[in-house]
């Protein structure tokens, strides 16, 4: 309220100035805004108003630049995709009712619904959204790979999409994707915010200020957007979603987004009341909030909730593995037993226990993380802590009297605990590493061109497939994604084989033979699979995580 009262008094000091009568205006419009939400709404104690905090600032609300958890928070409750995902991280229909393969599986064709409208706004005829056509998903995806736009998200059908005409509207409620060859996992990339349908008229009238003037289809309408203070969204009264009884959806008034960049000042908002949820938690207050076993402390039950759930998100060490380059060719880590050695070295379920407070699973399987539904541990065994045939591994490889070459380990500064637990562990075993802390940039840089031997990465779905991270070591890949370089002619045939199989079950048994193939190969060494936190307040009812950590807020209630 004090920016508020603020703002005010500075409208009132230049409204005779030349100019001022329009900020004036412009003022007149957020007034009734933030006498809605500010101040724990005690204006409108009625409104149910969602409110979290995104301490990293938001960049954009256009979908073309949804590149980051940031942006595809806000995206998601502004708009729609052809699919989206489910809990179990499975496609399910959004503006699209079906759609089928054709018999060459090149091309997708997408029925539509037929209720859906975009936001009311003046970029339409009386201000009034006008109805979702196939004409508006053709002109939305055209436009995330026109290089006018400049979207960091073109990679999506990048190779993938037909070249002469990828996209079209056969009527209004018909559209066609074609492809240049067969690629199953299609579907999950149409589920990424990139993928969100938008209107041209819309993007013609505001221009480069679409980023911050949103038309959509979504449960939520844009109301303001206030730079460094403050994101209203309001409810979209025409939303055309209903639960199982017939209640419209979303159930929420609105949804308020502030941005304290403190993470410890987000934490006291929530302590506060004044944040419904916080996503993740901060290491500063970890050890406060949570016990060693990842459950909350006593002090803190009966006032907050914890919400876990596997997420999308894998941690490793990294391992170069192409034998033409002199780093490894001069390297102990081109020998596979070393390599086996050092995963069999490092307990993880300790590693997890005192580093993470038990925040994630334990990586004794292979890349593919849990919460994807071709995950399955038991078809694909991993390494688990065994010391005893560490030592016996380094022994075959030649190393059983001290004589190992060191090895370097790099990763960045946040990480520089987990390596040095690392290199001791090792040390138990007789591996000898040793960790060197290096800025991000410069890491990204290295492994971009292969100058990084042994490094710490993680891996985060940019989609719900497994094929996402079975692509990062496809030998046809550049780095990104194919960072270690890894090249294996066996691998690569499953790869293909699974790109083109559209029955399930059959693609994710080759998924899984891909899998075991890192594992006995060791280009990477698992850590964990990460987990979803969520601290939320218990008059927030139907807000649940899930594996992609994507922010779903339509069928949420509060007290």
């Amino acid at each position: 309220m004090r920016y508020f009262f603020f703002q005010m008094r500075y409208c009132l000091r230049v409204n005779n100035k030349p100019g001022g009568h329009r900020l004036l205006r412009s003022m007149a419009y957020f007034i009734p805004l933030f006498l809605l939400i500010s101040c724990k709404n005690h204006h409108h104690p009625d409104k149910k108003i969602f409110r979290y905090n995104e301490f990293t600032g938001i960049a954009s609300l256009d979908p073309a630049f949804a590149k980051n958890q940031s942006v595809m928070w806000p995206v998601h409750q502004l708009y729609n995709t052809l699919v989206e995902v489910d809990d179990s991280m499975r496609i399910k229909p959004s503006l699209a009712v079906a759609w089928e393969f054709s018999a060459d599986k090149k091309e997708l064709v997408f029925h539509l619904r037929t209720d859906v409208y975009f936001h009311d706004d003046p970029a339409f005829a009386g201000s009034k959204g006008k109805r979702l056509t196939a004409s508006d998903v053709v002109y939305s995806f055209n436009r995330i790979i026109d290089p006018r736009t400049a979207s960091p998200g073109a990679w999506i059908f990048n190779n993938r999409v037909d070249s002469i005409e990828p996209f079209a509207a056969l009527n209004d409620s018909t559209f066609r994707l074609r492809l240049q060859k067969p690629f199953q996992p299609i579907l999950g990339i149409l589920s990424m915010q990139y993928c969100s349908v938008v209107a041209k008229e819309a993007v013609e009238r505001y221009g480069t200020d679409f980023r911050k003037h949103p038309v959509g289809t979504g449960p939520f309408c844009f109301t303001a957007w206030e730079e460094g203070q403050a994101l209203i969204l309001k409810k979209n009264d025409h939303y055309f979603e209903q639960d199982s009884s017939g209640q419209p959806l979303p159930y929420l008034d609105g949804i308020h987004i502030s941005f304290y960049d403190s993470r410890a000042t987000e934490f006291l908002e929530f302590q506060q009341n004044r944040l419904d949820f916080i996503n993740d938690i901060d290491a500063s207050f970890k050890d406060e909030v949570l016990t060693r076993t990842g459950n909350l402390r006593k002090s803190w039950e009966g006032r907050i909730e914890l919400h876990k759930n596997p997420y999308l998100n894998i941690e490793y060490l990294g391992i170069l593995s192409d034998s033409t380059n002199p780093l490894l060719k001069n390297s102990p880590l081109r020998l596979k037993k070393l390599r086996q050695a050092i995963s069999y070295a490092i307990d993880r379920k300790k590693m997890m226990l005192y580093l993470r407070n038990s925040i994630g699973t334990a990586a004794e399987s292979g890349f593919v993380p849990a919460g994807l539904p071709s995950y399955d541990p038991a078809a694909v065994p991993g390494h688990v802590y065994d010391p005893a045939r560490a030592r016996q591994l380094l022994k075959e490889a030649g190393f059983d009297n001290g004589n190992m070459p060191e090895v370097k380990l790099l990763t960045i500064p946040n990480y520089a605990n987990l390596a040095t637990y690392i290199c001791n562990e090792l040390k138990q075993s007789g591996i000898n590493v040793q960790s060197e802390v290096v800025q991000k940039s410069l890491l990204l840089e290295q492994t971009s061109k292969s100058q990084a031997l042994f490094f710490r990465g993680s891996w985060i779905a940019d989609y719900p497939d497994a094929e996402n991270y079975l692509s990062v070591f496809y030998s046809k890949n550049p780095a990104p994604p194919n960072y270690t370089r890894f090249s294996n002619a066996t691998y690569d045939g499953l790869y293909e084989s699974a790109l083109q199989e559209t029955n399930d079950s059959l693609r994710y048994q080759l998924y899984r033979q891909m899998d075991r193939i890192i594992v006995e190969e060791v280009p990477v060494i698992p850590l964990w699979y990460d987990m979803v936190i969520h601290l939320v307040h218990t008059n927030v009812h139907g807000f649940h995580p899930n594996s992609l950590n994507m922010l779903e807020l339509r069928r949420v209630k509060k007290d």
